[in-house]
């Protein structure tokens, strides 16, 4: 007796399967019950398992998930690959076409993509964490492609076999559109773990899967969940194993400087009424829970909405010590023919530096329009300095920039190496330096030594 065919459809980011019986489901790992339909339903990526679990059973399957075929996607214009991009996308293709590659920014993570999707063939979705980079890849796409790119957020809404769109959008369409695509790109991979975000892979059927990234590690540990989101992690290439034959060459400077009589008064007063409520509520900073069990215990008294005050205020004076301002004037006038980047932990340092020196100022404030005049000015050499919170911490392209100073950041090793990404670009006789103002004998200083502890910092002259 023959059996039924398997048919396969697709109903808001899961794939319903019909046919099967009940001393069958075993093969099928990937599906649950659904009591509320009556139905057998998996999650939207588990399609690939799915259909290869029917085949290794020998299960003719009646495909209704899937919304698109092989379509032609021949390169307009000749790549030729690096070797640590060929080995990405061998080590990419030899993985089933599944899996993360954590490439420093400026090594060609763009290109790569590009070359992934002119040889799998499919229609392919590219999400992205901004609206810049949104425009930014679909620029790359349509040079290579010379077909129209599909832009989904920041007010467009037009879906295209190759499309990009933004985290925030793709996860509210994603429902929807999951099965019109058969190659999934995921730009700055390391977002994708957070909660918001994660049903952009979960509901897409997408067999291929590439995630691009340049630090894949977060805070939380959630990158381990990329292995079940878009794959292994693949292939790695470091800063520094880069340097001077991809990367610009580059030096680290850390410069400490002093506050002020009075700043210092500040800050050990502030410090002080901090540290004593840690004491007094037995939490240990250094524990893996400290800093949730200082923002709950913060939040249920007075006593300790003055410890969180405190806080603040203490990491506010060593952020915006006066003499880091000077120090600042001094880099200014020593790089007056360089281009820069100044970063800041907040908007509102960026706009007083901005204010202070007469200064271009970017952030997430700053208008589409205006946005891109300044890059585009920065870019051509019309703008030499920038300054910007963490609104270029990741992904725009901005190769003309060869010093960063970092006045402030977060204790994120992330977030310093991404920084230091944006001046690394090669160009010939280019020698980037990232300078680190640190505030002396404060909690600056212990940030600046984890995140040392990083390989691409042990690069000082």
């Amino acid at each position: 007796m023959s059996l039924a065919p398997l048919s396969l459809s697709f109903t808001q980011g899961t794939v319903v399967v019909e046919g099967l019986g009940e001393d069958e489901l075993a093969d099928f790992p990937e599906l649950r019950f659904d009591p509320r339909t009556k139905e057998l339903r998996a999650a939207g990526y588990r399609y690939r398992n799915l259909i290869l679990s029917g085949i290794s059973h020998k299960r003719k399957i009646v495909d209704k998930a899937r919304l698109y075929g092989e379509i032609a996607c021949p390169l307009q214009k000749p790549i030729e690959l690096r070797p640590h991009q060929q080995a990405a996308l061998a080590a990419w293709t030899k993985n089933s076409r599944q899996g993360v590659v954590s490439l420093p920014t400026g090594s060609g993570k763009t290109v790569l993509a590009v070359v992934a999707i002119s040889e799998v063939q499919r229609p392919t979705l590219v999400v992205v964490p901004t609206i810049d980079l949104m425009l930014q890849w679909q620029g790359v796409l349509k040079s290579y492609f010379n077909r129209e790119i599909g832009l989904l957020g920041g007010g467009f809404k037009n879906l295209c076999d190759l499309s990009v769109a933004t985290f925030d959008t793709a996860r509210l369409l994603i429902e929807s559109i999951g099965n019109r695509f058969g190659l999934l790109i995921v730009d700055e991979c390391h977002h994708l773990p957070a909660a918001a975000y994660q049903l952009i892979a979960q509901a897409a059927i997408a067999p291929f899967r590439l995630g691009l990234s340049a630090t894949v590690e977060r805070s939380d540990g959630g990158e381990v969940l990329l292995d079940d989101l878009l794959g292994d992690l693949v292939y790695e290439g470091s800063i520094t194993e880069m340097t001077d034959t991809v990367l610009a060459p580059y030096d680290v400077v850390p410069i400490a400087v002093e506050l002020t009589s009075e700043e210092r008064r500040a800050y050990e007063a502030a410090r002080g009424a901090y540290l004593d409520f840690l004491r007094r509520q037995g939490i240990n900073m250094g524990s893996s829970q400290g800093w949730q069990q200082f923002i709950m215990r913060s939040a249920v008294s007075e006593d300790g909405r003055r410890a969180m005050r405190a806080y603040r205020e203490q990491k506010l004076i060593a952020q915006r010590a006066i003499t880091k301002l000077e120090t600042l004037w001094n880099l200014l006038v020593r790089h007056s023919l360089d281009t820069m980047i100044i970063f800041t932990d907040d908007n509102s340092f960026a706009y007083q530096i901005g204010s202070q020196f007469v200064l271009p100022v970017l952030t997430h404030k700053t208008k589409a329009g205006e946005r891109k005049q300044m890059l585009e000015a920065f870019r051509e050499g019309k703008l030499r300095v920038l300054v910007t919170s963490k609104v270029l911490n990741e992904g725009v392209d901005v190769p003309a920039a060869s010093i960063g100073v970092v006045m402030s950041g977060s204790g994120a090793v992330r977030e310093h190496v991404q920084r230091l990404g944006r001046i690394l670009r090669k160009l010939p006789g280019k020698r980037a330096v990232l300078y680190e103002l640190v505030a002396n004998n404060t909690s600056e200083h212990f940030v600046n030594v984890r995140r040392k502890q990083h390989h691409a910092y042990q690069r000082t002259p």
